[in-house]
């Protein structure tokens, strides 16, 4: 049951965002439906969605699409260097995505652009100077 996995995460969400507590649902002071509308209602910067989310929680559409805009502009610097580089240096390595929830961490040593790998802080430094 949800309440039973959860209720840690649930107990300190209900004080923090509505000031009820998890105990009044097993005192019979608050309805299993009513619980359950709350549940369904809480936000997404509390402690329940970052127990069951993960990492996914803390990212909004907006970080998504601000994520996809940077690997855009880094992908366009990248080509345009490429284009406008000598024609005997050597090829430049193109960019990596930058890291979402989800996606498994990239060693250093791992080549670059691989299908969802990462770039890591200094190499995006190096790419943009």
């Amino acid at each position: 049951m949800f309440v039973d996995e959860h209720a840690e995460a649930l107990e300190a969400d209900l004080l923090r965002f509505y000031g009820l507590d998890l105990l009044d649902w097993h005192r019979g002071r608050l309805s299993s439906r009513r619980l359950a509308v709350l549940i369904r209602q809480l936000p997404r910067e509390g402690a329940v969605a970052r127990e069951t989310e993960g990492e996914a929680a803390e990212w909004s559409v907006g970080d998504y699409l601000l994520a996809h805009v940077v690997d855009q502009l880094a992908q366009s610097n990248w080509m345009f260097a490429t284009v406008n580089q000598d024609e005997d240096a050597d090829p430049l390595d193109p960019p990596r995505p930058l890291p979402r929830p989800g996606d498994d961490p990239v060693e250093e040593s791992d080549p670059p652009l691989q299908a969802h790998s990462n770039p890591g802080p200094a190499e995006l430094a190096a790419f943009f100077t």
